[in-house]
């Protein structure tokens, strides 16, 4: 099977497992708005964004280290997988030593304990679903996630819309959740084959977390870039000019956000499989052209992916946030058109640090990531301060576009492959005039977007051509 082929199967295969548990996910945002106010739902995204900000910290992200040298065939998978339990067992002990602190943080009041079980749940499953993954089990792994999102979406079922816990049920329902994924993983893999305090390498332990530490301040500086800008709108009621601040306008903020998630599900479902390539092809001879030609049909099908959502941004609004329980949700497709473009930006971004993964460079990563998190913090205090949401949602993109600049840059002389700037500066131009139609609603706007569309089509299909033809090729 040659490595195109490869990439699609293993891409299909996560599509399978991952699309349709994706769509649950996201229909639990009806039950979210239908169930929780704007106020307690800018707490639940606090708290899973706390959760998210502590996880790379706590496990030192050796997940990652483990799918790198697990894929690896220098290295004994049973040194990698014991290695790398033993340093997530450390690092979630000294979480615990320090969880205290978690008291102080205003909108965790009542919810620590909880909280906690949420990371020590979700760390289990994310180490034993990556070793799974770098032992080639891409179907178990793609059926773990089917069944994970069908018991996430049984569980919130159960304790939001029956019991009534509202954000107690939700951090309950991720904790089972994932903890029942985590243990499917252990047993039906055979996982403890694997862990063995024997097979415990010193080397190794240390090879990993050189390869992982510089992870952590990366995945906590995307977490931040995501994070500051809720924790910014919620907080700056009593600094800011602008009248959408405060809870109420952090819940439509974060309703507006699960729009922009179709994007990154479908990023997600292709990186999986693209990561696995890269380093797989790490030192083949012909990487350059490789690289060139999957990132050209890649950027083509987001654009285009992210054109059709800004032209739907309404009816899907409509569909996945439910505006009848509290009014102020229904402004939340205001602010979806460039967050749809900032997602797809930090997709980019996203395929663009698979070659840090795979030559090793994950320093790269964190200054990179560094670079993206201080302008959003800057941007986030200037124009939020003047604008409020709408200012939140520029300083998502501008972070993100100046991180892919960096990025683009600097990977292309690890591993060079050919860009075309003009392409991409005129595919993005469009996309925002097509924002500004569809916030705007002037007279015209569906035969303007339709031309939009058509535009796309043309001008993305001979990138997203040559591809496929590699693809069928014997």
């Amino acid at each position: 099977m040659n490595k195109y082929k490869k990439l699609a199967a293993n891409t299909a295969v996560f599509a399978i497992g991952s699309f349709g548990s994706k769509i649950l996910l996201l229909l639990l945002t009806r039950l979210y708005t239908h169930n929780i106010s704007t106020g307690d739902n800018s707490t639940k995204s606090l708290l899973e964004q706390t959760a998210n900000f502590i996880i790379p910290i706590a496990t030192f992200s050796i997940a990652e280290a483990v799918i790198r040298y697990g894929l690896d065939r220098d290295y004994d998978k049973r040194e990698v997988f014991t290695s790398a339990c033993m340093v997530e067992f450390m690092g979630i002990f000294v979480m615990l030593l320090f969880s205290p602190v978690l008291y102080l943080l205003p909108y965790a009041d009542g919810y620590v304990p909880l909280l906690l079980l949420y990371v020590l749940a979700s760390s289990f499953r994310q180490l034993n679903s990556q070793f799974v993954r770098a032992r080639g089990l891409v179907r178990l792994f793609a059926l773990d996630g089917i069944l994970a999102t069908l018991s996430l979406f049984v569980f919130n079922i159960l304790f939001i819309s029956v019991l009534h816990l509202g954000v107690t049920g939700f951090m309950m329902a991720v904790f089972l959740s994932d903890f029942c994924s985590g243990m499917f993983l252990w047993i039906v893999a055979g996982l403890g084959k694997f862990f063995d305090l024997r097979y415990y390498h010193p080397q190794i332990t240390k090879m990993m977390l050189r390869f992982s530490i510089p992870m952590i301040p990366t995945a906590v500086l995307w977490i931040i870039t995501g994070f500051s800008d809720r924790l910014f709108v919620r907080y700056m009621a009593d600094f800011s000019l602008s009248a959408d601040v405060g809870d109420v306008a952090a819940g439509i903020y974060d309703a507006a956000s699960k729009v922009p998630n179709l994007i990154s599900m479908v990023s997600t479902i292709f990186f999986q499989a693209w990561n696995m390539s890269a380093i797989s092809e790490n030192n083949a001879q012909d990487r350059s052209i490789f690289y060139y030609r999957i990132f050209s049909a890649y950027q083509s099908i987001m654009f285009l992916g992210a054109g059709f959502m800004i032209a739907l941004v309404k009816p899907l609004s409509a569909i996945l946030i439910d505006a009848s329980t509290d009014p102020a949700y229904a402004r939340a497709y205001e602010f979806t058109p460039v967050l749809i473009i900032g997602v797809l930006m930090m997709s980019l971004n996203q395929f663009l640090s698979s070659i840090y993964t795979a030559t090793k460079k994950t320093t790269h990563s964190f200054w990179t990531s560094l670079i993206a998190a201080c302008v959003n913090l800057v941007l986030n205090v200037i124009l939020i301060y003047l604008w409020g949401v709408h200012g939140a949602v520029i300083a998502t993109f501008v972070s993100y576009f100046v991180c892919y600049v960096v990025r683009i840059v600097d990977t292309r002389r690890l591993i060079y492959f050919r860009v075309y700037y003009g392409r991409f500066a005129l595919n993005l131009g469009v996309l925002f005039f097509m924002s500004i139609m569809a916030i705007k609603e002037p007279a015209g706007l569906i035969p303007t977007q339709v031309f939009c569309l058509i535009f796309l089509i043309i001008f993305n299909s001979s990138a997203i051509l040559q591809t496929v033809k590699k693809l069928l090729k014997r």
